[in-house]
């Protein structure tokens, strides 16, 4: 069945690609922050892999930190483009796929962990379900990716200015999927413990220009396939960052941009793993812990 395309891959790599071409300084700040979380999360997992792929980790940060610590053993990166795999890192693998396709055999691979792409693939529910088949029992996956609220000040006042001038709205900025809607597609492809949460980076700017400036140099430059592909009338950004200082400036001029991060994990089923206690198999009955009857010392609510 094919999937109508939410993006178009050649602008997201154009994109990316350009983004590392411009190298502006700290402008990977989010892309750090995110893979530093991961990685933290990780390491509090009691458990070695053999074998981990970062799947379109845009720079080497987590497979670097992969090969020098302790949990995994044989490590591969794969990205879209070559231009993502330089320099190489010593003792780490690496391997080119688009963003749709994961390049496995089934129950190959320990650990997979994906910062920061999940959001530009048109079938994710498809990816999520190769993911889940190239786990091998008990093998993990973790991924971030911006979620339903990130920049939500930027497209309220978009919104807005386009709606002034032109009687309708654009696609500007793509849609962000929200939590319940993640947690939902790792159950639908299979896994097992499926765990989402979110939270919440809020940066400040000096100007709503200085923020798409940012955006550009992080390769998040509108990638939607129904863009409009004419040249945006200056008024409309004018605008735009009139309506952004007024709505969401701070005192000292600043505005504030949101990026909220939806982090995921899931295990591939495993005979191992904690299973639900089957109705009535509890050995303490839930009115004793609600406090409604036998001698329990709760108090009531």
């Amino acid at each position: 069945m094919d999937v109508e395309r939410l993006f178009d891959p050649k602008l997201v790599l154009r994109n990316r690609r350009r983004a590392r071409a411009l190298a502006v300084p700290d402008a990977d700040f989010l892309l750090n922050t995110v893979a530093e979380e991961l990685l933290e999360r990780l390491s509090m997992v009691e458990r070695r892999f053999e074998h981990a792929v970062v799947l379109h980790g845009h720079t080497g940060l987590v497979a670097e930190r992969l090969r020098s610590g302790d949990q995994t053993g044989r490590v591969t990166r794969l990205e879209q483009h070559g231009d993502f795999l330089e320099p190489p890192i010593e003792g780490v693998e690496d391997g080119i796929t688009d963003l749709e396709t994961l390049p496995a055999a089934a129950a190959t691979i320990g650990l997979v962990i994906s910062p920061l792409s999940l959001h530009l693939v048109n079938d994710l529910p498809g990816l999520l379900v190769q993911i889940r088949r190239a786990l091998h029992p008990d093998g993990l996956f973790m991924a971030a990716l911006p979620g339903a609220g990130t920049l939500a000040e930027l497209r309220d006042c978009l919104l807005q200015a386009d709606s002034e001038q032109s009687g309708g709205a654009s696609p500007r900025i793509m849609p962000f999927a929200d939590i319940r809607d993640c947690g939902a597609l790792l159950q639908r492809a299979g896994f097992a413990l499926p765990v989402v949460d979110s939270q919440d980076y809020v940066v400040r700017y000096d100007t709503m220009f200085d923020l798409m400036r940012d955006l550009r140099a992080m390769g998040m430059g509108n990638p939607l396939a129904a863009r409009r592909r004419t040249a945006t009338n200056r008024t409309l950004f004018s605008r735009t960052a009139q309506l952004y200082a007024e709505r969401y400036g701070d005192p000292d001029g600043r505005v504030r941009a949101t990026f909220r991060i939806l982090y995921l994990s899931g295990w591939a089923p495993d005979e191992s793993q904690q299973k639900p206690l089957k109705p009535g198999s509890a050995e303490i009955s839930l009115t004793r812990v609600l406090g409604r009857g036998g001698d329990s010392d709760s108090e009531p609510m």
